[in-house]
């Protein structure tokens, strides 16, 4: 809540409506986005009864059940057509999608991963941080600004082994790079979460494949889990469902 709204002192609904939005795009949940308003409106009553801040009782709007999609899973031709061109004609950006796909990281947290997070010796991936660009107000003037922060929850922090075809590909590629450097630009500096959306959207394209929002990489990584016998302790471990 700070980042989007510490520096108000009056709350209007446009921005809390704006944040929702903003939430639900960024993948999370009703029931998440629902707790965070509960702690909103707690602060705010606070604020208000101590005379620091305002408070005017908000109506929020959520897609409706009817306008709820099914999952979408990539097929194991599509997925292994996607991980075969990336093997085949590697970038950074195209390494991106083969973790996402081999992991089931969120497309912020693959936006903030460094060289630094990929550790071969053990084979382990460590997600720590996370990108987002968020809505700043400041004197009734509304700007984006991306940032660097912790995941949504502390289960977000995770660690997670990494397939041997992917430790293959990332061994060689380790021991040549700045640690410091972010995974997808292999540089100081990152890509945000959209552009790199909208480098995913083309390569679908490119590669005739359904349309499938980034987020299907992440449920396609968890159905393969599945359908391997995979035990459910693991793929929540890994996936972060709780």
């Amino acid at each position: 809540m700070l980042p989007a709204f510490g520096n108000k002192q009056h709350i209007a609904e446009t921005d809390v409506q704006a944040f929702v939005f903003q939430k639900l795009e960024e993948g999370l949940s009703q029931k998440s986005i629902k707790d965070i308003l509960i702690v909103l409106k707690m602060v705010l009553k606070f604020g208000a009864k101590n005379k620091l801040c305002e408070y005017n009782p908000f109506d929020i709007q959520y897609p409706t059940e009817r306008e709820k999609q099914d999952i979408e899973v990539l097929s194991k031709t599509n997925q292994k057509k996607i991980m075969t061109y990336v093997q085949e004609h590697f970038t950074f950006k195209n390494l991106g999608v083969y973790i996402c796909l081999s992991t089931g990281i969120r497309i912020g947290e693959i936006c903030a991963l460094t060289w630094e997070d990929i550790d071969t010796d053990t084979g382990i991936i460590s997600v720590r941080q996370t990108l987002q660009r968020i809505y700043i107000m400041e004197n009734d003037s509304k700007h984006t600004e991306l940032v660097l922060d912790t995941p949504k929850t502390k289960n977000s922090i995770r660690d997670i082994p990494m397939t041997k075809d992917l430790l293959k590909m990332l061994k060689p590629i380790k021991k040549v790079v700045n640690n410091r450097f972010y995974v997808l630009t292999n540089d100081a500096k990152p890509t945000e979460p959209r552009t790199y959306r909208n480098y995913y959207k083309q390569l679908m394209e490119d590669l005739n494949i359904p349309k499938l929002k980034f987020r299907g990489l992440r449920h396609s990584f968890a159905t393969r889990c599945i359908e391997s016998n995979c035990d459910y302790k693991t793929v929540r471990n890994c996936y972060e469902i709780k």
